[in-house]
């Protein structure tokens, strides 16, 4: 339903074949506008605690900062944080352009904003788990970003060149050049790291698996790399940059596999691609799905 929503959003706007992403021609489709005010800057949030109590103005910077996007549903309008890279708010007004395009979303929300109940944490999770895969299908096409990642190089400068063409972020374009790979690869995400005197591990934010990899060497259980892990070797100081650094690496069966780890430093994240090397000399052919090429 949420990809069925998003497919035919792309047909209205006429943007399947436009690159980077036509983010003002699908909001215009979907018939929602950005708040030329943001509920973010300042100057809004002090004309709504006007008048109200001292610690509302506190309370609401404060649900603000852990936030980066709104949804008006009464309104029907996008909030969005200005202060984020513009990959990042092109993918918030996409999300919250889900929220408005699934009807189920887009009802239930202006219920709540008119009565004092909240949704319970797990639909809410729901909503947001589909808001986000709304905004994955549309910043990368269906599947179009796997068909043209297949027709390059394997590695992790292909989703970082694609990147830039998709209008997506570099880690937005890793994580999906692992999910829809046919090949076996696995992307780890690390937090950045502020001194590297005191500091003897980098602590795994995310790990994203091909559904190769988890066949093969199956789900990675890591919280932390240290020095004494496997991937230490790929994490270089100061580089922006490293790999292929080789490595071996045992599958579900204990059978060792040699592997490669390609790191590349976004300066919010370092991001790791490990791959056996194998994955460089195999052929796969991705074939696009028939809905995804009528239009």
């Amino acid at each position: 339903a949420v990809q069925g929503q998003a497919r035919r959003l792309l047909d209205r706007a006429d943007a399947w074949d436009r690159f980077p992403v036509p983010v003002d021609d699908l909001l215009s489709a979907a018939e929602i506008r950005v708040a030329p005010t943001s509920a973010f800057e300042f100057s809004a949030i002090g004309s709504y605690v006007k008048g109200r109590a001292a610690s509302t103005g506190a309370r609401l910077k404060s649900a603000l900062s852990k936030v980066f996007g709104l949804y008006d549903a009464a309104e029907g309008v996008i909030h969005v944080d200005n202060t984020v890279v513009e990959a990042k708010q092109t993918f918030l007004k996409l999300h919250e352009t889900g929220h408005h395009r699934m009807p189920t979303h887009r009802k239930t929300f202006r219920f709540f904003e008119d009565c004092k109940r909240t949704l319970s944490p797990d639909v809410a999770d729901q909503f947001e788990r589909e808001a986000n895969n709304f905004a994955r299908f549309l910043l990368f096409k269906g599947g179009t970003f796997a068909e043209q990642a297949a027709d390059c190089e394997f590695g992790i400068r292909t989703p970082i060149k694609l990147a830039k063409r998709f209008g997506a972020s570099i880690y937005a374009a890793c994580r999906e050049f692992v999910r829809t790979n046919p090949k076996a690869c696995a992307l780890f995400v690390l937090e950045p790291l502020e001194n590297w005197e005191n500091s003897r591990f980098r602590r795994v934010r995310r790990i994203e698996t091909s559904p190769a990899f988890l066949a093969q060497f199956g789900a990675p259980a890591v919280e932390a790399i240290t020095p004494d892990h496997l991937l230490w070797p790929a994490i270089r100081r100061r580089r922006r940059m490293t790999g292929p650094v080789p490595l071996s690496m045992p599958d579900r069966n204990g059978q060792k596999h040699e592997c490669l780890a390609e790191a590349f430093d976004t300066t919010y994240n370092v991001l790791i691609l490990l791959f056996p090397e194998t994955a460089l000399t195999t052929t796969r052919v991705v074939i696009p799905t028939h809905k995804e090429r009528v239009r």
